[in-house]
């Protein structure tokens, strides 16, 4: 398939892209890795008289810590992720979830900037992102502003992004001594969306679970928080049966589509597994 026609644009600059977002409206779309984005102009769902590429920015790409936080720039790739220290010493359930992303072509052009902002319940990033309480950095005409990963997604698709607003960077707050995290995915093949996954974030003291984050990946119409998994862990010391009973608040809130992935009822018990699995890895990996 072939795209309809499309004038494309390349701004060297966070003002420029933002200056032709309003100068062009809804007739244009943010062009990233382009992983999402071009397969459904090629079939035609959907259509754009202008493309804007940012890829020349080199603004949005780099990670850094700063005050207690790590930024990521949006347009930072997928290998990027899992080739970071900096991550992976501070943050990392990112480059555990970017393990099962696609494959390695597509990670080293796909961003995730662009998987987060896509709005896709099928994306990895989302999930990890609310078990994370990350914030997300928009920059429009008006300045920057900060939205918190839980109200950033608000249906497929759909997100807090503003038609004149760029997702410029992905702040996350690093996790204290004692924190664990794993993210546990099913999936038919390499490259295949989640049939259902699991990203959980524990911060021990001893044997008590101080805080938990969980987000659970393609079960709703967005990624969706765990906030009642996340009370049953929070303050507790976690056994079998607490998890448990985490695994069944989690499935209380999924509501799947059915495809050939599996029916409803199949990927709500996979998101279970998925979270009890993601638990016991965490815990594992917070008492070292």
């Amino acid at each position: 398939m072939i795209p309809g026609r499309f004038e494309y644009h390349a701004p060297a600059s966070v003002d420029e892209a933002i200056a032709l977002l309003g100068q062009y409206g809804d007739d244009a779309k943010l062009l990233a890795g382009g992983h999402s984005l071009l397969p459904m102009m090629k079939l035609r769902f959907a259509e754009f008289e202008h493309l804007i590429d940012i890829n020349r920015i080199d603004e949005l790409r780099g990670i850094r810590e700063e005050k207690g936080w790590l930024r990521i720039g949006a347009m930072t790739t997928e290998n990027d992720l899992l080739a970071s220290d900096l991550l992976r010493e501070k943050c990392p359930l990112i480059p555990q979830a970017t393990e099962w992303i696609a494959d390695p072509q597509v990670r080293n052009c796909g961003t995730i900037g662009g998987d987060v902002a896509h709005g896709d319940p099928g994306n990895d990033h989302p999930a990890v992102m609310l078990a994370l309480e990350a914030e997300m950095v928009l920059q429009g005409p008006d300045g920057e502003r900060t939205v918190p990963a839980d109200g950033f997604f608000l249906g497929t698709y759909f997100t807090e992004i503003g038609e004149d607003e760029i997702l410029t960077a992905i702040r996350v707050p690093v996790g204290p001594p004692g924190s664990g995290s794993a993210y546990c995915k099913l999936k038919r093949k390499t490259g295949d969306f989640a049939t259902a996954a699991a990203a959980v974030c524990l911060q021990m003291d001893g044997d008590t679970c101080r805080k938990a984050g969980i987000g659970l990946t393609n079960v709703g119409q967005t990624a969706l928080k765990a906030a009642d998994a996340e009370k049953v862990l929070s303050g507790r010391k976690i056994d079998e049966a607490l998890i448990e009973q985490a695994a069944q608040a989690a499935m209380a809130i999924c509501d799947p589509a059915e495809d050939l992935r599996g029916d409803r009822e199949y990927k709500t018990a996979m998101a279970g597994e998925m979270t009890r699995r993601a638990i016991r890895q965490a815990l594992a990996r917070a008492r070292g």
